[in-house]
């Protein structure tokens, strides 16, 4: 059975039923939610970013460098860290999709912004996961609602929305997506780390009702999936 654990804003361990270690969205030290530090982190096999702002990339590099993971993201990101002395990649782009030794990933559409630093714009993603034991996760990364969601219906078991507003969808849209995506489990995130997305996560689960079950976790928390 596969594992997720938080730790914090949008970073999640996952280690799946065979053993594989993935990281999404690394930004632990600057975190002021985060459960643990960058370096706490332990062995990983794949660090798994959405895009490239800091509060999802800040510290892909560092960990990288300490776990030998490979880093798999859109090309721009991934070529990011080419750029830095980092090869061990695998760059893809939106709608594409590639067969890894855990499963199958997909990039899926994410409306918002994707700037690393002064010239280096890299576009937004989400990650669509078919892993080799049959479950089926969605993370959205930082997106705004689309109805470009309702392709993935009937596709995900585990969803994670962002329900921050402000700079993602708040509660009332996330809420939206989950009827479009209709994942029996849906985990909310990137909310409550600074002021323009202090959001109450019960107003998610008061809005998505009883029409999927919603898991609010703590940094630091783990859920079997």
């Amino acid at each position: 059975m596969a594992t997720l654990t938080y730790h914090g804003h949008s970073c999640f361990h996952l280690v799946t039923g065979d053993g594989t270690r993935i990281l999404f969205d690394p930004w632990l030290d600057e975190n002021p939610k985060a459960d643990i530090s960058a370096d706490e982190i332990g062995e990983l096999d794949y660090i798994l970013v959405t895009h490239g702002h800091f509060d999802h990339y800040q510290d892909c590099l560092k960990i990288a460098k300490a776990t030998n993971a490979q880093v798999i993201s859109t090309f721009e990101v991934v070529s990011h860290l080419g750029g830095q002395g980092y090869e061990n990649v695998h760059g893809m782009n939106i709608g594409g999709g590639y067969d890894f030794p855990f499963g199958r990933v997909k990039l899926t559409i994410a409306h918002h912004t994707g700037f690393i630093e002064e010239g280096f714009y890299a576009a937004p993603a989400g990650f669509l996961i078919h892993f080799k034991d049959g479950k089926r996760l969605y993370n959205a990364g930082d997106t705004a609602l689309t109805l470009d969601m309702q392709l993935l219906r009937g596709e995900v078991d585990v969803a994670l929305l962002p329900i921050g507003d402000n700079f993602t969808m708040g509660p009332e849209d996330a809420a939206r997506a989950v009827d479009f995506v209709e994942a029996g489990t849906v985990v909310p995130m990137h909310y409550g780390t600074f002021p323009p997305i202090e959001v109450d996560p019960q107003e998610f689960v008061r809005a998505v009702g009883d029409r999927a079950r919603v898991e609010v976790m703590e940094p630091g928390g783990t859920l079997e999936l």
